[in-house]
């Protein structure tokens, strides 16, 4: 079971879901368990955000797939449907959000990863989705998604209204500087495995998300001995 800000590999990844991710959207992928994996760094294939301090992303729908003497994917409006009438990722993922908002089924609760370096994720938390819509890009449509975080359980030691008052997610340029200043490994023993970015100063104690000197990188046993205490 992974939280927020757990590191994984790849192959962590795919085996926590007992499939092999080889796209972004992945809807019921498991029972009710939908999930994507975004990326917010230079030259991502799509245009994803976070915005409203973590809170917040808009997730862009994805091309048809690149096919020997067909079309380029970036020149194609991005489908909702299938050539055998069947509803694309983005076709599934849109009807979960129209029947949301028909007030027939509860919002799509959505698992996000994203992706800091490759084969390296981090788990941004997990997310409601509760809106989509179509927009203009480069003379085609594309879709976007909006998810919003849920409010899980606040960390050990923090208060719920605290944690919601403040930043959710590291953004992306933080946690690829810590990366690389920390060398992939925990600050305190150099292990590689079983990562988490953790919070100096916690958040819920005025701590920021995005100032790369309050973010470390701790192993699951450093960052459980650590808890919430400012070192």
């Amino acid at each position: 079971m992974v939280s927020q800000g757990d590191v994984v590999s790849y192959l962590e990844m795919c085996a926590d879901f007992g499939v092999n991710l080889q796209r972004g959207m992945n809807y019921r992928l498991r029972g009710d368990e939908s999930i994507i994996l975004m990326s917010l760094r230079r030259g991502a294939p799509y245009a994803d955000r976070i915005e409203d301090g973590g809170r917040v992303i808009i997730y862009e729908g994805h091309d048809i797939p690149r096919t020997q003497g067909g079309p380029d994917p970036k020149d194609v409006d991005q489908p909702e449907f299938l050539p055998s009438g069947r509803l694309t990722q983005n076709g599934l993922f849109l009807d979960a959000v129209r029947r949301f908002k028909l007030g027939r089924a509860p919002a799509e609760r959505v698992k996000v990863f994203e992706k800091i370096r490759a084969g390296i994720w981090v788990y941004n938390g997990l997310f409601k989705l509760v809106d989509a819509w179509q927009e203009t890009s480069d003379r085609r449509q594309v879709f976007k998604f909006k998810l919003e975080i849920t409010e899980q359980a606040p960390e050990i030691g923090t208060s719920s209204t605290a944690a919601a008052d403040d930043d959710r997610v590291i953004p992306a340029a933080v946690k690829i500087e810590v990366w690389k200043r920390d060398k992939g490994s925990c600050v305190k023993c150099g292990s590689r495995e079983n990562l988490h970015f953790d919070h100096i100063i916690p958040y819920s104690q005025g701590g920021s998300s995005k100032d790369a000197e309050n973010i470390q990188i701790l192993c699951s046993r450093h960052n459980l001995e650590k808890r919430d205490r400012i070192e």
